[in-house]
């Protein structure tokens, strides 16, 4: 009887021990959701590597370095980038099980270098009222992944509007509608 009483104390014990760890793993695993994203803007040679959220919550400062990083470089101004454009990256990023650099051709774009960008290209697509102007969109590569299979990715998401443009090398993707072109 002795021995059946301590036997099931150590298998309780076990138990216990095998429960906290699991709950340890689990809070660990929540505790360390660290966002991260890595730039290169073509325009500008400029980069950034920055966490900008951790374990659910945006950090401020980061979107703000975000922000003036992805500003219009043709005229100065910068904008609020959408926090949820940076997710749709960043699990783009994930869903291809890459860590590597977005190459940044656009993000933010003000009124003035939107009409600019419209009047010299007549048949690629620069929208009136392009997601850009709302700090929803961006165009981008990502080092070491084929743009068809950014693009191909950004799709299968369907978290926003997805644009492919094969002769320039890079796809655009914005938090707007879901649509695709």
């Amino acid at each position: 009887m002795k021995l059946l009483q301590i036997k099931t104390t150590v298998v309780a014990g076990i138990a216990g021990l095998i429960l906290t760890s699991l709950s340890s793993a689990s809070h660990q695993t929540q505790a360390d959701d660290v966002r991260e994203l890595s730039f290169y803007h073509t325009h500008t040679g400029k980069r950034l590597n920055i966490v900008y959220s951790r374990n659910g919550e945006y950090i401020p400062s980061a979107l703000d370095e975000i922000n003036h990083f992805l500003y219009d470089f043709r005229t100065g101004d910068e904008a609020e980038m959408d926090p949820e454009l940076l997710d749709l990256i960043y699990e783009v990023r994930e869903a291809l099980g890459s860590d590597s650099t977005y190459q940044v051709v656009s993000a933010y774009r003000s009124p003035k270098t939107n009409e600019m960008l419209r009047g010299r290209s007549q048949n690629t697509g620069v929208a009136r009222n392009s997601q850009h102007l709302l700090g929803k969109a961006i165009d981008v590569r990502l080092e070491g992944v084929k743009t068809t299979t950014l693009r191909d990715t950004a799709i299968a998401m369907k978290r926003g509007g997805v644009g492919f443009y094969a002769a320039s090398d890079f796809v655009h993707m914005d938090t707007g509608r879901v649509r695709r072109w």
